[in-house]
């Protein structure tokens, strides 16, 4: 099937059960549409059992689409700029030390906690990983996914200082979290070769660093090509121009595209420039614009992750790593936060519970699936997608449904 017939086929069935979860369920976007896909996909199965032609005509659906190279390649980048484009600039500023310890040192942390504690654990239940493999799963599942926690924290009503120490740092950790995952992966495919660790921190400050300059620069020279004009359509090409020939920029230059386009649209969406750069009409023709991308991928990232079950082997003791994995996770990241939000809670006015509130606001979503799908088959592949799988499909549904309720529940309690 061609490139055209996919994204039509992908964007009916988005179109179709949006409509069924916002006449019926009435949940976030990103929650029901994931649910009802993944209830299609089972029922899918279910008939299957007596007739496979529906079954089978979705499984070569799947199969034509390439996840992780979509997601990491393409999508990302414009659901990260439409993401920073509409986040509050000057608390982000205020907030900027805490939110790089978490996007740094937090997921850093996590990764080699989630390796310590998976690695005894895989190797008890009989599965034949490796330590490195294992640092592997923590680098895919330790990053929080920005698509997710922005389509969920908007529906909430968190405090703005929590919001955007959440929502700031999901749309910096993928980035990093994706460097410190190509870095171990690279280790992992030569187990035997001597990796200097000058090497290492070359590639991650090339990376991340050369990222951020990068979406600097970008950033700077849209909203200088904007301030030169007054055309709303033009300057919303422009935005489009930078976020597409940044990425291909970025790749070719081997830097982090999700750091360059989350730099540039916070550059762009800055007060200040808004105000300097452009017309009021120009200002609500983009922001609607990369509202409406921002719905449209993240629509058809949840149903084509809850279309991904079918790519699974799904082993029962796979599923119970899976769901041991879960308490694991979340303790990890609530100690990896731990020491940043102490040391920074003295000097800012955190939220009660942040430590508390960030973890489980941390959800995980379509960036780690796409990581899993890149391993390859001596990475134990398998297990881990299946475990990934489960950790996301817990961590938007659980996690997505309750975390609302448990922010709300936790500032009432100290408002009092």
């Amino acid at each position: 099937m061609d490139y055209f017939g996919i994204a039509s086929i992908l964007i009916v069935i988005s179109a179709l059960f949006g409509y069924i979860n916002v006449r019926f369920l009435k949940l976030p976007i990103t929650i029901g549409l994931m649910l009802i896909t993944i209830v299609f996909t089972l029922v899918a199965v279910v008939i299957g059992q007596f007739d496979d032609t529906i079954l089978q005509t979705e499984r070569d659906f799947i199969s034509n689409i390439n996840f992780e190279t979509l997601l990491l390649d393409v999508m990302l980048s414009f659901l990260l700029f439409a993401g920073a484009l509409h986040t509050n600039f000057d608390q982000l500023k205020v907030q900027r030390w805490p939110i790089l310890a978490f996007a740094t040192v937090g997921v850093l942390g996590s990764t080699l906690l989630v390796g310590v504690i998976m690695y005894p654990l895989l190797t008890t239940m009989g599965f034949n990983v490796t330590f490195i493999h294992c640092l592997l799963f923590g680098a895919l599942i330790s990053p929080t996914d920005p698509i997710a926690v922005l389509g969920i924290l908007k529906k909430v009503g968190a405090p703005k200082k929590l919001e955007t120490k959440i929502v700031g740092e999901s749309l910096f950790n993928d980035g990093v979290g994706v460097v410190i995952f190509l870095t171990i992966y690279a280790i992992a495919k030569k187990p035997n070769a001597a990796i200097e660790i000058s090497e290492i921190a070359t590639l991650f400050i090339q990376e991340v660093g050369g990222g951020i300059l990068l979406g600097g620069l970008l950033g700077w020279i849209t909203y200088r090509l904007m301030k030169s004009i007054d055309n709303y359509e033009v300057e919303v090409i422009i935005t489009l121009a930078a976020v597409m020939g940044g990425t291909l920029l970025a790749h070719q230059l081997h830097l982090s595209a999700p750091l360059a386009m989350v730099t540039a649209g916070l550059i762009v969406g800055n007060d200040t420039i808004r105000e300097t750069s452009m017309s009021e009409v120009t200002e609500a023709y983009v922001d609607k614009f990369w509202e409406l991308i921002d719905v449209l991928l993240n629509t058809i990232l949840f149903v084509m992750i809850g279309m991904e079950i079918l790519v699974l082997t799904l082993e029962v003791n796979y599923v119970y790593a899976g769901l041991l994995a879960i308490p694991i996770l979340l303790m990890c990241r609530y100690v990896s936060l731990f020491v940043p939000v102490k040391i920074f809670a003295k000097r800012l006015d955190f939220v009660p519970k942040t430590t508390l509130i960030m973890t489980w606001g941390g959800l995980r979503g379509g960036i780690s699936i796409a990581l899993a799908l890149s391993l390859t088959a001596d990475m134990n592949k398998d297990l881990f997608l299946v475990m990934t799988y489960i950790v996301v499909i817990v961590s938007i549904l659980g996690q997505g449904l309750t975390v609302g309720p448990v922010i709300k529940s936790i500032t009432k309690r100290y408002s009092n």
